[in-house]
């Protein structure tokens, strides 16, 4: 916590952080495999990407690469050098008087880093999970990773509710994302998502299934998926850091294709599975 390894029971935020009353700040989560960091470098990519984009700018000692690194010692304090692990990274603008426009110049940035133990989504792996659908009601600027995430807990909500693990937001008519996690669909025998845009935010197990696609000659077509589409889906998979390729069996309490994890669903989760045991980057 700023610059302090402490307890994380004795970590504080300021009441006047920029985080706490705006939600003013950006974050990565990473996945850890015996302390390995997976896609390190996508995660360190879209982390100075979503600084950038909103104009926080890091103390000149501090870096992406700097807060890996105290994440991996944390990992060994923490004893969390076998198994998998999660590492979560938060840069606020700071903690200043309260005023909408940004703080004076030498504001420094608040830094919170934090890992925990992780357990694998298996029995949603192995037979699938539900999924609702969405008005998706979120900003402009979905491709930035902000704190801003109010809309998300509140489709999140209703997932839960309904008994399902997520929801999948429609703007305009066509598929996004999900509150947490990409979509892809399998309709007339492509593979389709959609297009990393301002819309969605680019994310990393969506990254790295792209290429792992290439490589087994399996085509992605980056064209939305239309909500007229969906009773079409022969198969609907979620990818996240947290998630993998999570097969989708219902939506909506409708079946998806024959309600069960289908072929190239099952063939992705092997190549991603494979390259998390190679610690691929």
């Amino acid at each position: 916590m700023n610059g302090a390894f402490v307890p994380r029971a004795e970590a504080r935020v300021s009441v006047e952080d920029r985080g706490f009353v705006f939600g003013d700040g950006v974050y990565e989560v990473l996945r850890i495999i015996n302390g390995r960091p997976f896609a390190a470098s996508f995660h360190n990519t879209r982390l100075k990407r979503s600084l950038e984009g909103v104009r926080i700018s890091l103390a000149a000692e501090d870096s992406a690469e700097r807060f890996l690194e105290i994440g991996r010692q944390l990992l060994k304090e923490n004893g969390l050098l076998q198994g998998e692990a999660t590492m979560y990274m938060q840069v606020t603008r700071g903690a200043t008087t309260r005023a909408h426009n940004f703080p004076p110049a030498g504001t420094l940035p608040t830094v919170y880093i934090s890992v925990a133990r992780f357990a694998p989504y298996s029995e949603f792996a192995q037979n699938g999970a539900s999924a609702i659908t969405h008005p998706d009601l979120r900003w402009g600027r979905c491709d930035l990773k902000t704190l801003n995430l109010l809309p998300n807990v509140l489709a999140s909500q209703v997932a839960k509710e309904r008994g399902t693990f997520e929801a999948m937001l429609i703007r305009d008519g066509v598929v996004t994302e999900g509150t947490k996690t990409n979509f892809f669909g399998v309709v007339d025998g492509t593979l389709r998502t959609h297009p990393s845009d301002n819309h969605i935010l680019p994310g990393i197990t969506r990254s790295v299934l792209h290429e792992l696609a290439r490589s087994v000659k399996i085509d992605l077509d980056e064209t939305p998926i239309r909500s007229s589409e969906l009773p079409k889906l022969t198969e609907l998979f979620l990818t996240g850091t947290t998630t993998d390729v999570m097969p989708v069996v219902t939506l909506d309490d409708k079946p998806v294709g024959k309600g069960k994890p289908g072929e190239l669903t099952r063939k992705l989760q092997r190549v991603l599975a494979e390259s998390l045991a190679s610690g691929g980057d």
